[in-house]
């Protein structure tokens, strides 16, 4: 079992190999397995990084991110330009269909809202705005809709993890209700938590993923 002591100096130490952060405004708490992570950052993008480096730690078996955008004055940009932008970039990406997609953009938060055939394309969408300087945040409200049958669905996840050589994945329970997936069971670490609510999201038919995994070192 790692200390908490240990678990925060390995967070700080990540957050400064990390390039994307500048880990000298950047707080570490860790206690019982939950990193709490404070401060704050030059841009929504560099505090998406900083989670992502904190659950690559071994021992954080969850994370409370507390960080804070501040953005610079040369960095800040009224709503309707941030829209415009935005509407811009999804409509370059061929990944995205830019035209079942509304942006909202309030006070630099940006709102995703509207239909995607895939949870790629959900995820693909969010990748981008996070890249436009002025964003404060993204709330990703698009809707996965495609059919399937649940049995279906569960048989593709379940073949999934079996071929994969890092997954154990009779330690994994997959319940499913139409595209609606519920994972259940224990798992090692982050890396493999992300690994199988991946392997849920790439199967055809799926619309939602409830992750309800719990991380056992």
């Amino acid at each position: 079992m790692i200390s908490d002591q240990q678990l925060r100096r390995d967070v700080l130490d990540e957050l400064k190999f990390e390039p994307r952060v500048n880990a000298a405004h950047i707080g570490v708490i860790a206690k019982d397995g939950v990193v709490t992570l404070s401060g704050f950052v030059a841009g929504y993008a560099e505090k998406f990084a900083a989670e992502a480096a904190a659950r690559r730690v071994k021992g954080a078996r969850a994370i409370a991110e507390e960080i804070e955008v501040r953005l610079p004055m040369d960095k800040k940009h009224a709503d309707d330009e941030i829209a415009g932008r935005a509407l811009r970039i999804l409509q370059w990406d061929e990944l995205v269909p830019d035209d079942r997609i509304t942006i909202k953009v309030e006070k630099g938060m940006v709102t995703l809202s509207g239909t995607v055939d895939w949870q790629y394309q959900k995820s693909e969408a969010e990748y981008d705005i996070r890249k436009l300087s002025g964003v404060l945040g993204v709330i990703n409200q698009l809707q996965v809709k495609s059919p399937a049958a649940a049995a279906e669905v569960k048989d593709q996840i379940e073949q999934a993890l079996r071929r994969n050589a890092q997954l154990e994945a009779s330690r994994i329970r997959v319940e499913t209700s139409g595209g609606s997936v519920t994972l259940k069971g224990t798992v090692h670490d982050w890396f493999e938590r992300d690994l199988i609510e991946r392997a849920a999201w790439s199967v055809p038919g799926v619309t939602e993923v409830h992750d309800r995994l719990t991380i056992e070192p």
